[in-house]
């Protein structure tokens, strides 16, 4: 599939997957960027992307980012919507520098990956119940998966003795 991209930047590569099985791309920060101790920034990241219909664009810290550079990125991962591509709307990183030391994020490096995702759109159908029991709520299949260990472990120790 073809992707149309625009970098803002032309001394700076094209976004490239690094080896025959990566799946996501990496996305390199446009300028330098200093990121105070403790502090949110936006690193531009050179491009923007017209998304094709039926995806969104998802970016995500690179795996070694937080060891290398002390940053995460705070909402997890960032989504690019298909119609996100006017001319003011290049892909920025938002980083948090979790380290007590101001973080420099230099023009060219690897700052994020980028991960096309096909997506569908459904329809809601409102009802008044879902189901007639309920799963636990947050964090319930921790709780349920130490329960049925611990009825493991009684059986076999019953069993044993």
């Amino acid at each position: 599939m073809n992707v149309k991209i625009k970098r803002l930047d032309k001394d700076l590569p094209l976004p490239q997957y690094e080896t025959d099985g990566s799946v996501g791309f990496d996305i390199l920060a446009r300028a330098e960027t200093i990121v105070p101790p403790r502090s949110l920034a936006l690193v531009p990241g050179n491009i923007i992307v017209e998304v094709p219909d039926g995806y969104m664009l998802t970016v995500a810290a690179r795996s070694s980012t937080p060891r290398k550079m002390g940053l995460l990125t705070p909402h997890g991962i960032g989504i690019i919507d298909h119609d996100y591509c006017g001319p003011e709307d290049e892909v920025k990183i938002q980083v948090y520098n979790f380290t007590d030391e101001e973080v420099v994020v230099g023009r060219g490096d690897k700052i994020a990956q980028g991960l096309f995702v096909r997506v569908d759109k459904l329809v809601w159908r409102e009802v008044d119940d879902l189901r007639v029991v309920s799963r636990g709520g947050f964090g319930s299949t921790d709780r349920q998966h130490k329960s049925k260990l611990n009825e493991k472990r009684s059986l076999h120790n019953a069993v044993r003795d």
